[in-house]
Formats: structure tokens, sequence, C-alpha cells
């Protein structure tokens, strides 16, 4: 082993660790086994009885002449290699069957002229609870691939399968595993309680002294465990694999072309199931001593740091497969991961506007809704058109060279030991390449990409690799142990033309079965997490094309969401794949990005990283669509990673075993929402009761179920993900209270209680007559425009998704004459409504509130339950925030309604702030403009203030506004002095703004600095 590379290689395996998931910063080195360590051989004693009965079966049939039988058994039981497994499970038959087929293959070869050497042997045989494959190297290609298909991908398929090479076939030996019952066993798992009776069987003591360490790690482990070794005495080596049962695919076949391209090949080969959910891969490897340099043990080394890289990304279409033949050519896996990581960088952010597009913009008035919605369908169609993920693929294919300079600059940047030192990064390009690796510089590398590629087009893709490489500030890629692959970029990778906004940081996360962003506009940010599910094939192409502009607009939006609260906005969104499991990828997706939050010089931790960023992160992450469920687990994770902030990385948590604060339970973001409602009725001097009202979202939603429960208006229609329901003498109160305290859908209400002239119409409804006669030819296509169609006083939008109002279909919303559907709307769903159609309804005399000022009381009540976290210890944090007995202690009951009393106190004072504002301004400026203005004015007031030491560093002053900031019951208990000692100085300057920049909702956006002033002395 060289001295660079034992210097740099970790321990991936830490037998007695203090926390399941830590790593070690020590070096890897291959253990020593013994040469009987592994498995038992078979042998079958009734072997040489078979063989006779083979005989005698084959003379009895006639297809092979007499004279030749005995010669063509012998050679088939004692030439080949096969293992004694293949007799001990056959049938005479179907040996007969097989020895006849050789025959066979003999004679085509005899009439080919081809030696027997060279026969393509191919037997298989499958069965219901067993299998056999038998080939020859040039015939048996793929059976590796069908084995994993078949066998192995399934969540719960439970085979075993020993696998052995001898010098002419590969023997393939699966059996359905007889497993006892699974049972729980949170890290203490006896391998003889969950293992197959014939696991047991053939194992040798070592081999389940290994097996056991690794059960006992997988176990509670997000990604794979690997353990390599020595065999004393042998050229061979052997790695062993662990990880959870159905978190990757086509593994098994994958794990061959790894070593294959190392020059290795496999002697013997096993897989094993458990009935955990665990699956453990061993491999005995070996190579031809004809072979060049490296050693073995360095290939084997490399193998076992790369196993996570095909653990993340088992399909990776750039991973060349011609190391089968020639080991050593074609992409390596480092080179072939980071070419895969480039193409999906390059499909969302490859710049496919160009200067035609920017022409056009220069051109036509934005203001104007008709040339915003040309500029917008404009754009999106060039996005879906300009850079195809096919012609982006061919491009990177087509130059394997440059993509391996590139990876190259990469490397030298992130590879934890690497530093400007070329000669120490040799080894980690490929063991099999160990020739000089240029280094260009920039200007180098650029002008080599100028002239290797053949026009504009082709330059651009490679140049978006550049860009990658210099705005990553840290990576995952080389952790040995990881689920999935993150990146945190720094937000200037970004073209300003289409995102005029720079984000603080980017994740950029991308596993198996999934893709993900996490955008940030501040340091101390915080944000929901929502996953992206697609209907097909059709909608996950729109969805992947939009999933940065998603996350980074639901980013934005909660950045001026955000104003009253020290936690600048961010959002989080994951695409699964269609036939993915959401919560796996909610699951690797955290990890990964734990990864890179946990500070690499943590002593046994975690193997460091190359931190370019240079500083302490901490994200806090809360629920949103189909997360909701899942943040106890990230908190919980977070903890069994060692992360000492765990108690606020994650909202919305369960009360009772986390101390999370849920909004549904306590109508948060409603509370919110329901003081912009009532408080544009009393300007109006409307009655409640009286009101019309529809509404998005149903009774089975936290902000829609709530709104239901707090409100007492005239609900004339709800439309939610089961359909739509309409009476327009108002929905019975009764029974839409009672559908929203269950959390059930409107394909629950009691039709019995509906008018003569109310309906309902389920999506999966067809050809449905309406009480006015008109027909429904179908329920998706009637609910999904159903909020253009229908009328009432006022639209509050519950759920939906983004761009449901937009500047193509705005002008539905009013009739002939011009009159508006609804005279007010107060946009509770995020993004519901475009802000191009928001100035349409606005300028034709719509009252409408935006969702960044609407939708805010959730996202206070998050952050502080973030504070809750930070400011209490530990044991604080169990006894007052937990629950005791199903009860919550007096603190919490109180804590939270200090809560709900700050989130209806921000609302008010915000509302008052933008009416006062539009009266001020005689109406000449929309209410949505007014609420964009006091949201920039607040963050840019706050970050100025963060920025400056002046008032922070007056620490009585910091006290008192502080205690001001904070919830009474909460200074209270623990006392300023304490609070300012344990919250980190970051979270405290970004709350001290917050405080001092809520002088704007007194004074209105425009305050000066006399006014500010003015503020201040009260301090």
């Amino acid at each position: 082993m060289t001295s660079a590379l034992k210097s740099q290689t970790p321990h991936l395996f830490i037998p007695s660790t203090p926390s399941p998931l830590q790593k070690s910063n020590s070096d890897l080195a291959l253990n020593k086994l013994k040469n009987d360590a592994g498995y038992r051989d078979t042998v079958y004693k009734d072997k040489d009885a078979q063989c006779q009965l083979v005989i005698d079966n084959l003379k009895q049939k006639g297809f092979i002449p007499s004279n030749l039988v005995d010669n063509e058994v012998n050679w088939f039981y004692t030439s080949l290699g096969i293992d004694d497994t293949y007799f001990k499970l056959e049938t005479v038959d179907t040996i007969s069957d097989h020895i006849i087929s050789l025959y066979a293959a003999k004679l085509v070869a005899y009439t080919k002229h081809r030696p027997d050497k060279s026969l393509d042997i191919d037997l298989q045989k499958e069965r219901e609870n067993d299998a056999i494959f038998i080939h020859s190297p040039k015939s048996g290609s793929n059976v590796e691939e069908i084995i994993d298909s078949k066998y192995f991908n399934s969540k719960d398929a439970h085979w075993r399968m020993e696998t052995y090479r001898s010098s002419h076939l590969r023997c393939y030996f699966l059996a359905k595993c007889k497993l006892p019952e699974t049972i729980s066993t949170n890290g203490d798992v006896n391998i003889r309680t969950v293992a197959d009776p014939l696991f047991l069987e053939k194992a040798s003591n070592n081999t389940l002294d290994i097996y056991q360490r690794i059960l006992n790690q997988v176990d509670v482990r997000a990604g794979p465990v690997v353990e390599g070794f020595e065999i004393e005495g042998s050229t061979e080596h052997r790695i062993v694999i662990g990880y959870k049962r159905g978190t990757t695919k086509a593994f098994f076949s994958t794990l061959t072309n790894l070593y294959h391209f190392y020059g290795l090949y496999s002697t013997r080969k096993f897989v094993e199931h458990f009935s955990n959910g665990s699956v453990i891969v061993s491999l005995y490897l070996n190579k031809d001593p004809l072979t060049p340099a490296p050693p073995i043990s360095h290939s084997v080394v490399q193998i076992v740091r790369e196993v996570s890289l095909i653990y993340c990304l088992p399909d990776n279409p750039f991973f060349s497969r011609a190391a089968e033949s020639e080991p050593g050519k074609g992409n390596a896996v480092q080179e072939a991961t980071y070419a895969y990581i480039g193409y999906i960088y390059i499909t969302h952010f490859c710049n496919r506007l160009g200067t035609a597009y920017e022409a056009l913009k220069s051109i036509l008035d934005e203001s104007n809704p008709n040339h915003a919605g040309v500029l917008a369908d404009l754009k999106k169609r060039f996005r879906e058109e300009t850079f195809t993920k096919t012609a982006i693929l061919e491009v990177i294919k087509t130059y394997p060279e440059l993509v391996r300079l590139l990876y190259t600059q990469f490397a030298m940047s992130h590879y934890p030991a690497g530093g400007d030192d070329a000669e120490q990064l040799v080894p980690t390009l490929s063991h099999q390449r160990l020739q000089e690796v240029n280094v260009f510089s920039d200007e180098e590398l650029h002008n080599k990409l100028v002239k290797s590629t053949r026009n504009q087009f082709e330059l651009q893709v490679l140049e978006s690799f550049m860009v990658f490489n210099k705005h990553v500030l840290k990576t995952n890629f080389y952790q040995p142990t990881k689920v999935a692959l993150s990146f945190r970029l720094d937000g200037d990778f970004l073209p300003i033309q289409e995102y005029p906004q720079k984000p603080y940081g980017v994740f950029f996360v991308v596993g198996s079965d999934f893709q993900g962003f996490h955008v940030r506009f501040k340091d101390v940010a915080r944000g929901g997490i929502r996953i992206l599910r697609s209907r097909d094939a059709e909608n996950y192409g729109t969805n992947q094309r939009m999933l940065f502009d998603e996350c980074f607009n639901l980013a934005s939006t909660q950045s001026l969401k955000n104003k009253d609260i020290p936690e600048g906005g961010s959002k989080g969104v994951i695409l699964p794949d269609l036939n993915a499991n959401p919560q796996l990828s909610f699951e690797r997706y955290v990890d990964s990005i734990i990864d890179l939050l946990i500070p690499g010089s943590s002593p046994g931790i975690k193997e460091p990283i190359v931190d370019l960023l240079g500083k302490q992160e901490i994200l806090f992450l809360g629920p949103d669509e189909g997360t909701a469920g899942f943040m106890d687990w990230a908190a919980f994770h977070a903890r069994s990673r060692g992360a000492e902030w765990w108690k606020s990385f994650t909202t919305g948590k369960t009360a009772e075993s986390l101390g999370g604060i849920p909004h549904d339970t306590y109508g948060m973001t409603s509370r919110s929402v329901r003081q912009y409602y009532v408080g544009i009725l009393d300007k109006l001097a409307m009655d409640e009761e009286n009101t019309t009202k529809v509404q998005t979202g149903g009774p089975d939603g936290d902000l829609g179920s709530n709104e239901i429960l707090l409100s007492k208006d005239k609900t004339v229609a709800i439309v939610d993900g089961s359909g739509v329901i309409y009476d327009p003498v108002g929905l019975n109160r009764d029974e839409l209270t009672r559908l929203a305290t269950a959390r059930v859908m409107i394909n629950q209400f009691d039709l019995k209680k509906l008018s003569k002239d109310g309906y309902r119409v389920l999506c999966e409804d067809k050809d449905i007559r309406l009480p006015s006669g008109e027909m429904v030819a179908d329920g998706t296509q009637f609910r999904n425009g159903y909020h253009l169609r229908v009328k009432a006083e006022v639209l509050i939008p519950c759920g939906g998704r983004p761009q449901a109002i937009n500047i193509s279909n705005v002008n539905q919303l009013f009739d002939a004459e011009g009159k508006p559907h609804f005279k007010i709307i107060v946009e509770g769903a995020n993004l519901f409504v475009t802000q191009q159609a928001r100035l349409v309804l606005e300028k034709r005399g719509v009252i409408l509130i935006r969702d960044s000022s609407a939708n805010k009381g959730g996202v206070t009540s998050s952050s502080l339950e973030v504070l809750a976290g930070l400011a209490l210890n530990e044991d604080e944090y169990v006894n007052l925030m937990m629950y005791k007995d199903g009860k919550p202690s007096e603190f919490y009951n109180n804590y939270v309604k200090d809560i709900q009393d700050i989130i209806a106190s921000n609302a008010t004072l915000e509302f008052n702030c933008i009416w006062k504002e539009h009266q001020r301004l005689n109406g000449q400026e929309s209410r949505t403009i007014i609420s964009d203005k006091l949201s920039s004015t607040l963050n840019k007031l706050q970050l100025e203030l963060e920025s400056s030491d002046s008032l922070f560093r007056d620490i009585e002053r910091r006290k008192k506004v502080l205690a001001k900031a904070m919830p009474k019951t909460l200074v209270e208990y623990v006392g300023i002095d304490t609070l300012i000692e344990r919250l980190p100085e970051s979270y405290q300057k970004a709350l001290f703004a917050c405080q001092i920049s809520r002088f704007c909702y007194t004074y209105g956006p425009a305050a000066s600095q006399v006014e500010f002033y003015l503020y201040m002395s009260q301090f």
C-alpha cells in the first residue's frame, strides 16, 4: 500500500463505537483472515453413485452414442469444476439433460471448427424454491443482471446464493431462505436467530463473527457497511458488505463490474438474507499474477472505498462495462459517478435561454401581464427543447478524456488529503491507471475544452462541469458509507437573468432513485421539506424540469414570509422516481445532508471532508407536502449521528415523544390566515356568518381542517384531492366540522346533507349530470379547473398545486361584464397564484393578500419550536417539552399559548400596515407589491443589522431586545443571561435584528431614520 493512500483511507467499520453511525479517522488497513475462515465446502457423499445413475440414464435415452457416454459424464463430473452443491441439488434426469445439451454444443462447435474449450455453455434451471445457472464466461454475460432482477431487487425477496468459478465455468446456486419470523432488534441482533439454517450449517465461526458485527451495524446505519480482509497464506482477498434489503438495486451485478474494472476476478461469492431485513454479500477476489501493478491489496482498498458509490448509483450509465474484457479501460467508478452528477446538474442549470430570449425580454414589458405570459411560455419551452437530456448525455459520452480531466480538477479540491499534491491523488483517480495525472489550471483546462469540442453546444455542456467544480464548497463524494451524494454550492453559479435573487447556499442531492435540492437565503434559515410525487412518466418529466425552480421559488416565498422570525427562508424539494419509496428517499436525502453538517474535525463522528466554506452550518428543517410524518425520524437520526443540534434540526415533531408543536393540532398556520380574513371583513363591515366562501384544500389537511374549525362563514364549495363538493346555500357546517375533526376528505361527506341544488363530483367519476343539467365527462378535469368557474365573495386557497391561478387563466375569474368571481382572496396555500395573476386581480378590483403575508403563522410556530430546542438543555427539554403520561407540562401549554398570541399579533401588525399603506397611496400601489416591499425592507434591514455589531455589542440593550423577541414563558423560566450563554451568537444576531426591524410595521416600509431612533428609544 502506498504511503499516500495509507494516510488517507479510513476504517469503514468500528466494532466498539459509542454511536452506531460514527466513523473513525484511523487508517484503513485490511484485516488478516485465516485461510479456512470462510464457508465450509459442500461435499456430496453420494456423488459417485449418482454419476453411475446418470451414465445408465443417458444410455437408456440414446441421444449420445453408448460408447461415448462414460467419457462425457466423467468430463462433466470431474473436468469442469462444478461445485458439489449442483450435484446435491439436482436430479439424475436434469443432470442427464444438461450433459446432452453440452454434447450438442460440442457438435455445433465441431461444425464451426471451434475447439472444445470455446464451447458456449449456458445451463439453467429455475424452480419455485431454488435455481441453478451454469455458464461459460462468453455465454453468461447477463446472468447476474437476471439474478439481480428476479431474485434480489425486490424488498420482499429472501434468497441466499452461492457462486463458484472454475477454469471453465461459473456456477450460481440460489435457494429460497427459510428464515425465522422477523423480530425487532434495535441494534442488538443475534445472528443465529435471524439467519437461514443452511447458512448457519455452512458458515465458519469466523464468518459468523464477521457477519454478527456487520449485522449490528446494518440494523442501525443508513448506508452500507464494508470490511476488507487479506487471507493468510493466499493471494486471495475478501470483501464483506452489509446493507438493508430494498435500499439499492442491481447492486450484486454492479459489484462484479467494479472489481472487474480493477482487473480482479472472484473465486467465490455469497449473498445472504436475514429476517431483520439485512443483506450481506461476501466476495473472494484474486487477480491474474501476470497482470501488472498495482498489488491486489491496493485494488481491494479502492474497491472498498468505492462500494458506496455503486450503492448510491448502481445503474450509472457512465460506468463502463468494457472492463469485462479489458480491465482498466473505460470509466472508473469515481469518474463515472462524477460524470453522472454533472449530467444531472447540467439538466437543471445549463443556460437554456440564450441571447435571443434576453433580447426579447429587453423589448417586452414584464409589467404587462400579456407580455409576461409570453415570456413565461417561451422560458418553459426553451428549457424543454434547448438542452435535452439525450443531447447532454451524448456530449458527455463523446468526451470521456475531457470528463476525466474535469474530474481531476474536482478531486484536487475535494479529496480529503489531496490539496495541491497531485502525486497523492494519483491512486484515488484510478489504481489501474498509475500514469501521471495532468492537473491543468482553469485557463488551460478551458482552452483544452475549446480546442477539443466541435461546437458551442458541446462546449457549453462541458463548461458546466467547470462551473460546478468552482462552486462546490463541500461534498460527501469521498465518504465511504454514504447513502446518496450531496453537494453544498454557493449561490453564485446561478445565472442572474433567471435568478436575480442570489441564495446564500444550495444543497444538491442525488440518490439511486431520487433527486433533491435545498435552497436557503440566509446563514440562519428554516423551511419545510417537500416530496414531489409524479402521477406518470410525463408528469415526472415535467416535475424534473421544474424541480429546482419550484424549490427556489418556494424558498424565495419563504424568505418573504420569514420576515417576523430570525431564520431566513429556505425550502427543500425531493423528487422520487416513479416507483421509488418516498420515505426512503427522504431518509437518504437527510442523511447525506447531515454528512455535510457534522464538523469534519469532530473526533469519532465521521471522516473529515474538505470544507471550503470554512464555517459551521446548522439547518432547520420542517414538514411540508408528503413529509409531515418523517420529522421525528430526522431528529432521532441526527441524534444518532452525533449532532448536538438534533433537538432543533426539525420542527413539526411529535409532541409526545420529541416535544414538537404540531401546527394542525394548534391551528398555527390558520391563525395567521384568519387574522387577514377577519381583518378585511372588519374593514368592509361584512358579517362573517353571511359571507360566502370557496376553499381549496379539504378537511383532511392542516390548513383546510383548521380553516373549517375556526371559521363560521357560509362555505359553498370545497375542492380537495378527492374531488369537488358544492352547495349554493352553504355546506352543512356540522358535517364539515365532523370531516375536519376526523381529518378526512370530502368523499366522506354525507350526501343526504346537501340541498337539492348541491352536488359532489369525485375525481374517478365519469359522465355525471349536475342539478343544473350540465354533464361532467371527467371528474379529475372538472376538479382541476373548478376554482376558475365557481363564484363566491371569498376564496381561501388552503391547498392545491402552485400556479393554479396564473397569467394564462386569470381572465377566467371574471364574468362577461368584468365582474370578479371573488371579491376577496386570502392566499393561504403557497404560490397558489402567480405574481402576474395577483397584479391583474388587484388591478381589476379584487382585495388580495398574498401567501408570504397570510401563510406565516406556521413558520412562526416552527421558529419558536427551534428556539426551544436551542435554549433548553437536554434535561430541561425532556422534562418541559416532552409529554409525561400522555400529557403536556404546564410550561408546554404556556409556551404554545405564547406562540399563538405572537402569531396573531404579527399578522395583525402586518395587515394593518399593508392596509394603511394602501390607503396612504390612494390605492395606486397593489397590496401585493406593498407586501413584497415590506418583506424586502424587513429582510434587508435585518441583514444590515446582523452585519453591524454596534447595536448588538451593547449587552444591556441586547438583553432588552432579546427578552422582548422571545416568548415570555421561556424568558421567565431560563433567564435572559442563561439564554444569551446558550444561544449561538449567529442566532442571537438574527433574533436581535428581527426584533428591531419590526419598527417598519409601526412606521411603514418607507420609515425614516428619525422614526427608527424613536423606536429604539424604548430599549
